[in-house]
């Protein structure tokens, strides 16, 4: 099924990428830093808000997570986060002392 993706690359669209990343970098999958990407909670696919800042969050993206080494956009796909196993940790390692 093609969909239309042209919207994702919109200044808009990367203004609000940019915005969400800025606020917080921490992947909503594995909950490590350095997130490079902006993943949408509930899937457009699905029926989820393209561009609504409340349904994208920062995400691990093709490189993957440089800690856990998780490839955590690649194993959400299209489901919805709460049917995405996420990784939880004893100690937030980036919270710093």
């Amino acid at each position: 099924m093609a969909t239309d993706r042209s919207e994702l690359t919109s200044y808009e669209y990367r203004q609000t990428r940019a915005r969400i990343l800025r606020e917080s970098d921490v992947c909503i999958v594995c909950g490590h830093g350095a997130s490079d990407a902006v993943d949408h909670i509930h899937p457009a696919s699905k029926g989820g808000a393209r561009r609504d800042p409340g349904n994208l969050a920062p995400i691990h993206g093709v490189a993957g997570c440089p800690v856990c080494l998780r490839k955590c956009n690649s194993e959400k796909g299209n489901r919805p986060l709460a049917e995405v196993v996420q990784l939880v940790t004893s100690v937030d390692w980036f919270a710093g002392p």
